[in-house]
């Protein structure tokens, strides 16, 4: 199993989801996979707000498998928030959508995704693209640093500081 790999996949569709979990199962993928509904909990999970602010339980993941079709917040705004932080700049981010549109592989690419893939009709496709995923994605391609940024305020100072003081 590798090490780094957590997988966030943000979708919609419960079909696709177990359809997703079955297949990265059958493959052999092993990674943790955690899934999101829309892209509003796209954006909580990744800053670790909400239900996800415990990062013990909620990871930064390795990796967002991206559905374009979400509600809330569709994919694209997904990635548009994503590329404006600069904590996530080396988050990867593999747009899975079932749409095949060219302006929508361009709208993509141009937002900042990392890959445009198509979700395979056959469930022996949906599994080599699993394997796909993990093999080069999570095994081969090297990321660049993802990390939470700094959230809380500074801790209040003990004692207010001497005005009579020359600091």
């Amino acid at each position: 199993m590798i090490e780094r790999g957590i997988i966030l996949l943000a979708e919609d569709s419960q079909d696709d989801v177990l359809l997703i979990k079955r297949a990265f199962s059958r493959g052999g993928v092993q990674n943790p996979l955690y899934v999101v509904h829309n892209g509003e909990e796209v954006i909580l999970y990744l800053k670790g707000e909400g239900k996800f602010s415990n990062r013990v339980e909620y990871p930064l993941p390795d990796l967002l498998l991206l559905d374009l079709k979400m509600p809330i917040v569709d994919g694209f705004g997904v990635l548009r928030w994503v590329r404006q932080q600069p904590n996530l700049a080396g988050l990867r981010v593999l747009v899975l959508t079932s749409s095949d549109s060219l302006r929508d592989v361009n709208l993509a690419y141009k937002l900042g995704a990392n890959s445009f893939l198509v979700k395979p009709f056959e469930f022996e496709n949906c599994v080599q693209l699993g394997k796909l995923i993990q093999d080069y994605w999570l095994e081969y391609n090297q990321p660049g640093e993802v990390s939470r940024p700094f959230s809380f305020p500074p801790p209040e100072r003990a004692t207010k500081p001497d005005p009579d003081s020359k600091l």
